[in-house]
């Protein structure tokens, strides 16, 4: 009798576990339903314990619920190399290497939101390999001066460009169940003085210009996270702003992911608790502040927030909410079925490569100098620190341990080894550290000859070059393209202009390569051949270069920002705007945004300067046409969309890819708008002699502006112009429209 029970009672067990099942375990329910019941379960101290990190990059789950620790990591570029548990240092792991994706710069150089997406679905499948479940990234703030430090971590200048490029990227990211992060809302346009900088600005300025890219990341890319910036906006702190957090972005937006402060954004633990911050990560993060045995239980909405509520300080709806968003993203991430991700595949260094084919941009090309003809063997210099140092690592919070970087030089020497002769001189000296936080290239850049004799060793072989390819720019170290700093000025460092200026009198088929995230002052454009926008273009820089430099790959891409000829034609410098006014207490600098809607070409249409290369420009080793502009109707309500339709033909000899770009022009407005902004656009590959009708459809938001009358986005009656062009100033084809 003994086993029957035995046997009836390991046949009904399982099916008594089924049904006493937490429903949150059950992924068949919906998250809601999941939420609710894992709240219910929850223990006070576990909701608190959820909204704070628990080491540099990780906050805590719920064991006792099996809800595992939550693990953020740094991008948008590529995985960050892991570090200690609280310090900054590496964890001397040999696993954590990475596919280095080219800066989101050149990525918005593609104008190809099918890149986007590419590149968001790869970089998720590093992070789920690694264990990561949040990407700290993309960031989507606008280039408002070519000195922020950070602008090649941003996407440029025009909130449509950075919108259209940004929601394809979060949701190839996110199809991994790795949640995008996205950086930094809002208002953190330059470096210096981050902390302590309060943003002045219109309502209008606010919404036409700096919000947009975050608005479609979250209403159109569904993003599940978002980062608080540094700087102030209304003097209250951003990762706990309550017009930006609380009234906007989860009021007006329906916002229903995580707000996460940047590390060490947090300031307060009221504004903290009930101005819209989530999770909170970076505060007191360097030990034992206080005599603490745990730093991390003193975080502003550790233990504070915990004593607050004890006491009746703070609501416990406000609680719920913010441990609600936190289990949502939990559900969304570590409780959901995922794979397991890759490192490093063959698929991820492809797709690096061609986001940087398609990104590099071809700024001037006199006589055809490029590409290079390899039909008699030729002598290619190739001149320049930038061709043999490593970019990946430096830069801030985007510096990276990737498992390989192919290097210009070595790039150039692979593809030409059996067709030119390729020859090599330093030409100047910059930064020869190499290492960041741990992370060393391994180089040996030091250099015993002085600036001139550097100079005349490149001058002596340019002499007899066919070509001089001289790789300059900027790097990722201070002052330069670096988080934390801004550049000092808009001139090329380390004598470079010196360098150029010598080669180009010797020869006169001189190549630039601009290794950057920003423009730079060029006084010497016009006595150079050909300039090229090499960006800092991770793993695959070398060959992606290489492609493009050898005419194997013909050029596509387009500024994605003004490339002014001096800070004067820039209105955040012509003010005198940037970098603002310290207050009397000398603790905060107000930084008043006078250019309001002028940012980039904006500004340069409006007070008719000329850019040594317009916003959207970039040329190719082909020719196209763009003819028959025609449009759906000649009228449109504010319900109605309008279709833009060009032909496009691909003149040249070879097969290329060209940029067909509408800007709208409103005739007559209430408001000052500018000539023409940017609300479509689309990239189209053709073959030699094909052409294409290219078709850009818009509607009432390509032709609102933000009314601080109405508070609210308004399109008022009347014509419109509708102007198509490949460049911000090379409209060729335009036709009027009215709405009613």
């Amino acid at each position: 009798m003994k086993k029957y029970v035995i046997a009836f009672a390991m046949l009904v067990a399982p099916l008594m576990a089924s049904a006493q099942q937490p429903v949150y375990l059950d992924d068949s329910q919906p998250i809601e339903r999941r939420i609710d019941d894992a709240m219910s379960r929850m223990t006070l101290q576990e909701k608190i314990h959820i909204l704070h990190a628990q080491s540099k990059f990780s906050s805590g789950g719920i064991p006792r619920l099996g809800f595992p620790d939550f693990w953020t990591d740094d991008g948008p570029h590529g995985v960050r190399p892991d570090v200690l548990w609280d310090e900054w240092e590496q964890a001397g792991q040999t696993n954590d290497s990475c596919v280095a994706f080219p800066a989101l710069t050149c990525l918005a150089a593609t104008w190809n939101p099918a890149m986007a997406w590419q590149y968001g679905r790869s970089l998720g499948e590093e992070a789920l390999y690694r264990g990561k479940d949040m990407i700290l990234g993309p960031g989507v703030n606008i280039l408002r001066t070519p000195l922020g430090g950070r602008n090649f971590e941003y996407m440029g200048e025009d909130p449509w460009l950075t919108s259209t490029m940004v929601v394809p990227y979060v949701k190839g990211l996110q199809s991994n169940g790795v949640a995008a992060c996205v950086k930094h809302f809002a208002l953190n346009n330059d470096e210096e003085y981050r902390h302590q900088v309060n943003v002045v600005i219109s309502d209008r300025a606010l919404h036409e210009i700096y919000l947009p890219g975050f608005h479609a990341a979250v209403t159109k890319g569904g993003a599940w996270g978002l980062m608080g910036a540094y700087n102030l906006y209304r003097d209250e702190h951003n990762c706990h702003n309550q017009y930006l957090l609380k009234d906007l972005l989860k009021g007006q937006w329906g916002f229903d992911g995580v707000v996460v402060s940047d590390w060490g954004g947090c300031h307060n633990t009221d504004q903290a608790v009930n101005n819209g911050l989530d999770l909170e990560f970076g505060t007191w993060t360097d030990g034992l502040h206080l005599g603490a045995s745990n730093a991390y239980d003193n975080y502003f909405m550790a233990n504070p927030y915990l004593k607050g509520l004890q006491e009746g300080k703070y609501s416990m709806k406000t609680l719920d909410d913010k441990v609600r968003r936190v289990l949502r993203l939990f559900f969304r991430t570590t409780m959901a079925r995922r794979g397991h991700g890759t490192l490093c595949s063959e698929d991820h260094y492809k797709t690096a490569r061609r986001v940087a084919d398609e990104g590099i941009v071809l700024l001037q090309n006199k006589g055809g100098v490029l590409p290079l003809d390899l039909t008699r063997k030729p002598t290619v210099l190739v001149v320049g620190e930038n061709a043999i140092k490593m970019m990946t690592v430096g830069g801030g919070s985007s510096s990276l341990k990737a498992q390989k970087e192919i290097s210009p030089l070595k790039g150039l020497q692979q593809r030409l080894k059996d067709v030119a002769t390729v020859e090599y001189e330093r030409g100047y000296v910059g930064d020869t550290t190499g290492n960041y936080n741990g992370v060393t290239t391994g180089q040996d850049l030091t250099e015993k000859r002085s600036a001139s004799q550097l100079i005349a060793d490149a001058v002596e072989k340019a002499r007899k070059a066919d070509y001089v390819i001289i790789f300059g720019g900027l790097n990722k170290s201070d002052y330069q393209d670096c988080e934390g700093h801004d550049r000092k000025d808009y001139g090329l460092p380390y004598g470079q202009d010196n360098l150029v200026e010598a080669l180009a009198k010797v020869n006169r088929r001189v190549v630039f390569v601009n290794i950057s995230g920003n423009p730079v002052a060029m006084p010497w454009k016009d006595k150079v051949g050909a300039i090229v926008q090499g960006w800092f273009i991770g793993s695959e820089s070398g060959e992606a270069l290489a492609d493009v430099l050898s005419g194997d790959v013909c050029p596509s891409g387009k500024l994605p920002f003004t490339w002014p000829a001096s800070l004067k034609d820039v209105g955040a410098h012509a003010l005198n705007a940037y970098p603002g006014t310290w207050r009397p207490d000398h603790k905060i600098i107000d930084e008043e945004y006078k250019e309001g809607i002028y940012v980039g070409y904006r500004w340069a249409d409006a007070h008719h300067t000329h850019p040594l290369f317009a916003f959207g420009h970039g040329l190719s080793y082909t020719t196209f046409q763009l003819s028959n502009l025609r449009l759906s109707a000649p009228t449109m309500t504010v319900n109605d969309s309008l279709t833009v339709t060009v032909n496009v033909k691909n003149t040249g000899r070879r097969a290329g890819a060209e940029t067909v770009q509408l800007y709208i022009h409103d005739n007559q407005c209430s408001v000052d708008r500018p000539e023409k902004e940017l609300k479509g656009f689309s990239k189209v590959f053709l073959q030699p002699g094909e052409s294409k009708d290219v078709r850009i459809t818009i509607g009432r938001d390509a032709l609102s502006f933000y009314s601080e009358a109405q508070h609210g986005w308004t399109a008022e009656p009347g014509t419109f112009t509708a102007l198509v062009g490949n460049a911000s100033d090379k409209i060729t084809l335009s036709k009027t429209f009215v709405l009613k």
